[in-house]
């Protein structure tokens, strides 16, 4: 895999290249200062966090474990990268640099942070440091025309990005397989969890986010992170979303799975999947992202009509808000070094926004796709006992039927993602290709 990434590497840092020559040239600078950050300490401890390293620093260099390093370009130069490599018996030292991107830059080696600090070069420096952790003995500026510009770029994955990132689907995919057998196996959130891990090799800070692995009711709740130990009496339906990571790029997958014998919750999942591939489909050059979302909207209200849920046209449960209590979170995303990738707002490469749709607060991309961008595809159904109190508190609740919401209530919910790429012609789908590979 490594020697097939060399020449796709050396085409991507002479992208990085050219797009840092621009940004500081058209912002007035003359060094490009990337830290890796360091790990942040716990409050009142002696222990650090799961050390992260910064997403711009990974952009140059696939170095996912080397806290307190930089990567320094200045035009005209070879890239060069400071390496912390600590005189250390407490902790794992870093091993020496190598593999198909070394020979791309000059190597210093020191010891510790104030001498990586140390060899930065003066002058003029755009530094691209995170404020917390200070670093002693830099002032990480962070100038906003150089972010705005790489931001915007970074949108537009290279070969080598998108080759990581089906390198990421595919351990995602094996992992959801482990997770499914293990749903069906009758095992608890936490031993469904731990099958996903195993599968995916990856320790928990490893990957790119807490896994959300949702038994019957708690596939209601969007963001749930818990892990029952102990298993429900009857594993009814199971939501997760999950991901993976390669060398600091993420896959995002969701999957819903109903047991066996629960045929309506399995034909509403069924509706949902159909639909989502419809929207995966639509992920072309020039797709506005909110209009796909707010066409979302409404076939999602054609799919809640179908199975008797709502009496209202499409059209009547888009408008009154009755779709937003069922589907509350945006179609998706744009991913990349970041699960939530920068620049889904940006109105172009010199900054600004783009506003979400009025009544769509959660909907994280507001622009228009193009070749190269990759974007998460993940509609949902969900029986939110908070929303749909609400809903029922509106006039419109007499056109929801409430006993067939009810008798859903029990399953919690259904979301199905997939990470497309938007190409010059039909989108690549990177997670359902990584689950044919596996078949």
């Amino acid at each position: 895999m490594h020697h097939d990434l060399a020449p796709l590497y050396a085409q991507h840092i002479a992208t990085l290249r050219e797009r840092a020559d621009r940004a500081l040239a058209q912002a007035g600078f003359d060094h490009l200062l990337v830290a890796a950050s360091t790990p942040l300490r716990k409050f009142l401890d002696d222990q650090d966090y799961p050390f992260v390293a910064s997403p711009h620093f990974r952009h140059w260099l696939p170095l996912t474990d080397a806290p307190g390093s930089w990567v320094i370009y200045t035009p005209g130069g070879k890239p060069k990268l400071i390496f912390v490599q600590p005189r250390d018996y407490w902790q794992v030292v870093p091993a020496a640099p190598s593999g198909y991107w070394v020979d791309h830059f000059d190597i210093t080696v020191v010891r510790t942070h104030a001498e990586a600090v140390a060899a930065l070069p003066k002058g003029n420096r755009a530094v691209i440091a995170p404020e917390c952790p200070h670093i002693d003995g830099v002032d990480a500026n962070n100038p906003q025309a150089v972010i705005d510009d790489l931001h915007w770029h970074r949108s537009y994955k290279t070969p080598y990005e998108l080759a990581l990132m089906r390198q990421a689907s595919r351990t995602g995919a094996r992992a959801h397989r482990a997770a499914e057998r293990a749903f069906r196996a009758g095992e608890s959130e936490f031993g469904i969890h731990m099958a996903y891990l195993a599968a995916a090799d990856q320790t928990d800070a490893e990957l790119p986010y807490a896994n959300i692995v949702g038994l019957n009711e708690h596939g209601a709740v969007l963001h749930y992170t818990h892990f029952d130990r102990v298993p429900p009496e009857q594993s009814r339906s199971f939501l997760i979303d999950a991901g993976a990571s390669a060398s600091g790029y993420a896959s995002d997958i969701t999957r819903t799975y109903a047991a066996t014998g629960h045929d309506a919750f399995q034909a509403l999942i069924d509706s949902v999947e159909r639909a989502q591939q419809g929207f995966a489909a639509k992920v072309t050059a020039g797709q506005s992202y909110p209009e796909l979302h707010i066409h979302a909207h409404h076939v999602l209200a054609e799919v809640l009509r179908e199975h008797g849920l709502i009496r209202m046209s499409a059209q009547s449960a888009v408008q009154s808000g009755v779709t937003s209590a069922f589907f509350p979170h945006g179609l998706g995303h744009p991913i990349g070094l970041q699960v939530h990738d920068v620049a889904g707002f940006q109105a172009s490469q010199s900054g600004g926004s783009i506003p979400r749709p009025e009544g769509h607060p959660y909907l994280r991309m507001t622009r228009a796709l193009e070749p190269g961008m990759v974007v998460t595809i993940e509609p949902g159904l969900y029986f939110i006992d908070m929303l749909l109190e609400e809903l029922r508190g509106k006039p419109v609740s007499s056109d929801i039927v409430w006993n067939k919401v009810d008798a859903f209530r029990p399953y919690g919910g259904i979301r199905i993602e997939d990470d497309v790429v938007c190409t010059g012609g039909e989108p690549e789908n990177l997670t359902r290709n990584a689950f044919a590979s596996l078949s």
